[in-house]
């Protein structure tokens, strides 16, 4: 490594320096002034010698330049030759700097670009635009007629900016007082006007339109009015059971609501409006996406015979001081539902048509109705008939001498007696049954069961629907292999056991029940819904067999309370105790329950309506606690309100029964 030697001293800065040094000793203070006109010898001698001095220092001085000369030369040649490759170095060395770096931030922005190029152009323009939602229109739900039964409407809704709410409590107390709020309710607004943290909080939604006028006529400081869509039910709450609600934002919560949302909704546009400020521009509004309305639904039901099946209903219920009911009037050949209704008995004790669908949530043991089944599955499997005459005990042991004893009675006293199929199902014999049933075998009785419709859901997939329980035949403890026969050890909802019975006025085919008939779309196209789902259980030959069996029931057995004037009605009673909080059929203070039941359809012949009446716990001191005392009368007017509303006519030479109830 080449060492750049030092510059040396020059002389002549030493001399200049030693004469300002001498100047500044001449000019001291009290110092004699030599005379310039006088000759001094002394001073002469020592200017001689000064300038001797100085000739041979100048003569020193010049050969150090020349040779200094030289070595600078010789310096400044290797400096330029060590600067040169130095320099080059240096720029090589910053040029690849400078190229990492470029190559570093280009990278970053394409990666910025890639990850976050879309939020920060999101970012941009969210300061320059303003999106508003376009709310979609909900469908309207329409009965099978064509009437509405729930439209979307405008409504006026009260809201408060608490920054603005001058006296928080005033406001809150004049608010309650018009609103007609409870002490804790105003309270409750109270402290909600007193966050300043939010600028908006709901005073009431959905509030009368001259209640509203008379406070924003106050014009109380942060409060305000804003209309939003409202869900109504146009006939006053009819058939609630099966339409559902939806929530205070217009979202399906329950029944058919909540099960067609997605459809009912529509599709929500949106409308953007340019910033300046923070504020909107007028004129600047254009819509990005047009909403898109709601499908439209048109139920399987029929208002009239909605609302009449509903008061009806009711009045048996309180009719017979009992907890609640259930009632299903279905299309027999379609499975449409043309009314379902629901009744129970509030705690203040009070009846009220219930807006839940509990005939198809709720399930309880069947009763005799399930004879109907047993009956058919023993002609069906070709090891009965309906003159086949069994003897009948009027009580039964059954497995005596095992851990499953049971002791099984008749539906009423007698000795032992001979009964033909026809008589068991008339007189609804529990023996007879099961004496018949077990010809056919646990497993494959539960095969007929299943197919009847028993232990899964009906295909309406409707919200809470029940599937009710049937065990596989192998699961059936002890007596249930003798009582599941006659309505013990399984369960069912209304609407399955209705869609069930539906099967012999079918003519041996299931038909699942259906809610909706048809949709209609934005552009106002209707579209057919598919039809339930079938399958057949039993023969048109044993169906037929069946449908004679019924009608003796209602013309001379258990059922003539169900008796129509002028049509032929086939049907079955069904009398289920009910368990109890104990586990047992009989309370602690030895009371029983009851659900009484009549399913039936007419005209027998030629089958248009299948009708189910259930009265849950009818007043057991009362006489008609039973499915022939407390349900058939109420089927009985119904199947005539049904007869008017649906012009059924009677088929030829189809005189009924006499009427005897």
């Amino acid at each position: 490594m080449t060492t750049r030697r030092p510059v040396p001293t020059r002389t002549r800065t030493k001399v200049q320096s030693s004469r300002s040094a001498q100047g500044r000793a001449s000019a001291k203070p009290g110092s004699k002034k030599p005379d310039p006109k006088k000759p001094d010898p002394k001073k002469d001698a020592k200017a001689s010698t000064s300038r001797s001095t100085s000739a041979v220092r100048q003569q020193q001085s010049s050969r150090r330049r020349v040779a200094e000369k030289k070595s600078d030369s010789s310096s400044q040649h290797h400096d330029r030759i060590w600067n040169v490759g130095s320099t080059r170095r240096r720029f090589r060395w910053m040029a690849g700097v400078a190229l990492a770096l470029l190559v570093s931030l280009m990278g970053k922005s394409a990666y910025i670009q890639v990850a976050y190029g879309s939020g920060l152009q999101s970012d941009g323009v969210a300061q320059r635009e303003s999106t508003t939602k376009i709310q979609a229109a909900r469908g309207t739900i329409f009965d099978r007629d064509g009437n509405e039964m729930a439209v979307t409407l405008p409504a006026l809704s009260l809201y408060a900016d608490p920054r603005a709410v001058t006296d928080p409590a005033a406001t809150a107390h004049l608010l309650g007082q018009m609103l007609g709020f409870d002490a804790s309710a105003e309270m409750e607004l109270a402290n909600k006007l007193t966050k300043k943290t939010t600028s908006f909080v709901y005073v009431q939604r959905f509030v009368n339109q001259d209640v509203a006028d008379a406070i924003l006529s106050l014009n109380l400081a942060g409060v305000k009015g804003i209309s939003e869509p409202q869900r109504i039910q146009v006939a006053g709450g009819l058939a609630t059971n099966i339409i559902g609600r939806t929530d205070p934002f217009g979202v399906g919560s329950t029944g058919l609501e909540l099960q067609y949302d997605k459809v009912l909704r529509g599709h929500d546009g949106s409308m953007v409006r340019e910033l300046l400020k923070g504020r909107s521009l007028p004129g600047t509004s254009r819509i990005v996406e047009q909403a898109r309305p709601g499908t439209d639904l048109v139920l399987t039901i029929d208002r009239s015979m909605q609302f009449q099946t509903e008061q009806l209903l009711l009045a048996r219920v309180n009719e017979l001081s009992a907890k609640g009911g259930n009632a299903v009037i279905l299309d027999t050949k379609t499975g449409e539902v043309l009314a379902i209704a629901s009744v129970r008995r509030e705690r203040n004790g009070i009846a009220e048509v219930t807006s839940a669908n509990l005939a198809a949530v709720e399930s309880y043991e069947p009763g005799s109705v399930a004879k109907v089944f047993s009956i058919a599955a023993t002609i069906d499997a070709g090891v009965g008939s309906p003159e086949r005459v069994y003897e009948v005990p009027g009580v039964y042991i059954f497995d005596p001498d095992t851990d499953f004893e049971m002791t099984i009675y008749d539906a009423y006293p007698h000795e032992l007696e001979p009964m033909s199929l026809r008589d068991i199902i008339v007189h609804s014999s529990n023996i007879g049954t099961l004496l018949a049933a077990s010809e056919v075998g646990s497993p494959k009785l539960r095969d007929y069961l299943s197919e009847f419709g028993f232990g899964h859901q009906t295909g309406l997939e409707f919200p809470g629907e029940s599937a009710g329980v049937l065990k596989e035949a192998k699961n059936w403890r002890g007596s249930e292999n003798a009582t599941v026969s006659y309505g013990y050890g399984f369960s069912s909802t209304s609407l399955q056991l209705a869609a069930a019975v539906n099967v012999v006025a079918n003519r041996g085919v299931y038909v699942s029940p259906k809610f909706v008939r048809s949709t209609i779309d934005e552009k106002g196209s209707l579209w057919e819904t598919p039809s339930g789902q079938t399958h057949r259980v039993i023969s048109e030959t044993t169906a037929s067999t069946m449908t004679d069996l019924l009608r003796g029931v209602v013309c001379e057995g258990t059922g003539v309370r169900a008796q129509v004037d002028g049509i032929a009605v086939a049907g079955k009673t069904g009398t289920s105790r009910k368990i109890q909080a104990n586990g047992t059929y009989i309370s602690d203070s030895g009371l029983r329950s009851y659900f009484a039941t009549f399913v039936g359809f007419l005209p027998a012949a030629d089958p248009q309506v299948t009708i189910l009446v259930s009265i849950d716990e009818p007043d057991p001191s009362s006489r008609d606690r039973f499915g022939g005392t407390a349900a058939a009368p109420a089927f009985a007017k119904l199947a005539t309100m049904a007869i008017h509303e649906r012009s059924i006519d009677p088929t030829i030479g189809d005189n009924g029964c006499r009427v005897t109830k």
